[in-house]
């Protein structure tokens, strides 16, 4: 019998969370600045976030709480400045491009998060995930471009528009954000890595609501009663928020952040889906292709884990 590694189906299981929440998000945005539209998924999310600390702690494996160590807040408050950031960019390249492209710029975060864990994490990775990732950024590329055939100068000029920037800084800082949130969950003194995960969700996602919380009271006071008045929809941004960075942070802890990153990149397909049925966007040959090619990626990077 076969046992699949905790980090496995949750990263598969966030992915497509992660595509469900930002298309509904999407919807939410429309009525929203892009800074009250981020806060959406921290303030409706913190009270699930809390809930699941509780449930976990005390009802499904019950334990003394763990001490925390001194770097713990600033991972926590670094992972999620750098979660922030990268979402707002993330709401500003859909608004230069449609949904499937602006996602497919950010997933350029797989290969930045792998760079980044070898250099500040020391993480190693084998050849057949290199490999993957190859295959992963050339699906990435197909869909970004939509399948036309393109010079090395008009690449450099496609990578040069709003949404590529948007869309590729965005990846920097959700990577940003994997590499704060696996060194968070080395300062919970536990050996339950699912524990740690969800102490580091509650309390990166409490400093977040407060830290984009009080810009927007501060800078945008008029967006405050828009974002309670969409509370019926917002609440399911904020539990699929908090269902799916469980799923993302219990993976960090689980395992090494390039290879949850890779294999996240499913949620592209997920995102096609939710483009194509739930948002009404016309999904093309080009952009199943470059699917096909993510999915080779994601399968090459599992085989170089086994």
């Amino acid at each position: 019998m076969i046992v699949l590694p905790i980090w496995l189906p949750a990263t598969v299981f966030a992915g497509a969370l992660q595509a469900w929440r930002t298309a509904v998000q999407r919807k939410v945005g429309r009525d929203l600045s892009v800074n009250a539209a981020g806060l959406v998924r921290y303030l409706y999310g913190l009270p699930f976030a809390i809930l699941f600390v509780l449930a976990y702690q005390w009802l499904i494996a019950p334990a003394p709480f763990p001490a925390l160590g001194a770097k713990f807040l600033l991972f926590c408050a670094a992972g999620g400045v750098a979660q922030i950031i990268a979402t707002n960019l993330l709401l500003m390249a859909f608004d230069e491009r449609n949904f499937v492209v602006g996602t497919a710029y950010s997933k350029t975060e797989a290969v930045q998060s792998a760079l980044l864990s070898v250099v500040l994490l020391g993480e190693g990775l084998g050849r057949l995930t290199w490999l993957g990732i190859g295959f992963g950024v050339a699906g990435i590329m197909m869909l970004s471009t939509g399948g036309k055939r393109m010079s090395a100068g008009d690449l450099i000029r496609a990578l040069g528009q709003p949404a590529a920037r948007y869309g590729i800084a965005s990846g920097f800082f959700f990577a940003l954000t994997t590499i704060a949130i696996r060194r968070a969950t080395f300062e919970v003194a536990t050996d339950d890595k699912l524990r740690a995960a969800l102490v580091v969700l509650a309390t990166t996602v409490a400093l977040q609501t407060v830290l984009q919380g009080g810009y927007i009271v501060w800078r945008e006071r008029e967006q405050v009663a828009k974002v309670f008045a969409t509370w019926r929809v917002a609440g399911q941004v904020g539990l699929m928020s908090s269902l799916g960075s469980a799923c993302w942070f219990t993976g960090f802890a689980t395992a090494p952040v390039a290879l949850v990153r890779i294999v996240g990149q499913v949620e592209v397909a997920f995102t096609m889906g939710f483009a194509h049925f739930y948002l009404g966007e016309r999904i093309v040959r080009s952009e199943a292709i470059g699917l096909l090619l993510v999915a080779v990626g994601v399968a090459l990077a599992l085989a170089g884990s086994l």
